[in-house]
């Protein structure tokens, strides 16, 4: 009869063994041998043999002349890409910090999560002035100025695309779902390079909001002035001035160029 008794042998994915080597490599921070990286995985030479071949095909390793294994080019793309953003972000905190002080109402960082905004930074206003959404709150990209923006620099047909896929009707009935007239208003608003949208989210709040741009053109984060709508008329001059001004702000902070060319 079969013993049935032992858990059976899990085998290790081929992520996980990558993410073996990328860690090893990490923690040792030099070039090594394929039989050290075996070695130190507990995984047979030929398995790793294999995933390094694979992986320096597609850029994710390199091969020193000495035949060592080192990180690839590849790596160094993603790597720049992640410090860019993280770089942006902590610029427009401190931005965003700063245009809470000088306006007294509320300022959000937002960025795009798939067809949803998302709020990743919050500097509450003066006063009692709240809003039910806070860090991590995600809404429909159709919402919000800040999630007009966000596909803005996009082509039409991409745009008109995210929103036919990602558009929902918002509780307050004011959040425009057509999928064509929201692309054509997140290009304007995107050129503009302000947008406004009043009480699609929430009764009685309005969001000022301006794009912050990557060095390619591409709006990555979003600074938003989050106020309610009785104080529009007496600040939009003033609030729209300096939003624009804290996100141009962050670009130049970055060293990202303001006048890339991005798609009509």
């Amino acid at each position: 009869m079969q013993d049935t008794s032992k858990a059976p042998r899990s085998r290790t994915s081929g992520i996980d063994r990558t993410l073996q080597i990328m860690d090893i490599l990490l923690d040792y921070r030099r070039p090594m041998t394929a039989y050290e990286l075996a070695k130190s995985a507990a995984a047979p030479v030929s398995t790793i043999y294999r995933l390094i071949d694979e992986l320096v095909e597609r850029g994710m390793l390199s091969r020193t002349s000495e035949s060592l294994v080192w990180f690839g080019p590849r790596l160094m793309h993603y790597g720049l890409a992640y410090r860019s953003r993280m770089n942006m972000y902590v610029e427009a905190e401190k931005e965003m910090l700063a245009l809470s002080r000088r306006t007294g109402e509320m300022v959000q960082v937002c960025a795009r999560d798939g067809g949803m905004m998302v709020v990743i930074g919050m500097a509450e206003g003066e006063g009692h002035f709240r809003v039910t959404s806070d860090v991590g709150t995600r809404v429909p990209l159709n919402w919000t100025a800040s999630g007009l923006l966000l596909l803005g620099h996009l082509g039409p047909a991409e745009r008109t695309a995210a929103f036919a896929e990602s558009a929902r009707p918002s509780n307050t009935g004011l959040a425009e779902t057509d999928p064509e007239a929201l692309s054509e208003r997140s290009r304007k608003d995107f050129l503009e390079g302000l947008s406004v949208q009043s009480g699609s989210s929430e009764e009685g709040v309005v969001c000022i909001a301006a794009p912050i741009r990557d060095a390619d053109g591409a709006c990555q984060l979003t600074m938003s002035v989050v106020m309610p709508r009785h104080r529009l008329e007496e600040k939009f001059d003033s609030i729209s001035v300096q939003v624009r001004e804290a996100a141009k702000l962050v670009e130049r902070a970055v060293g990202h160029r303001t006048s890339a060319i991005v798609p009509a």
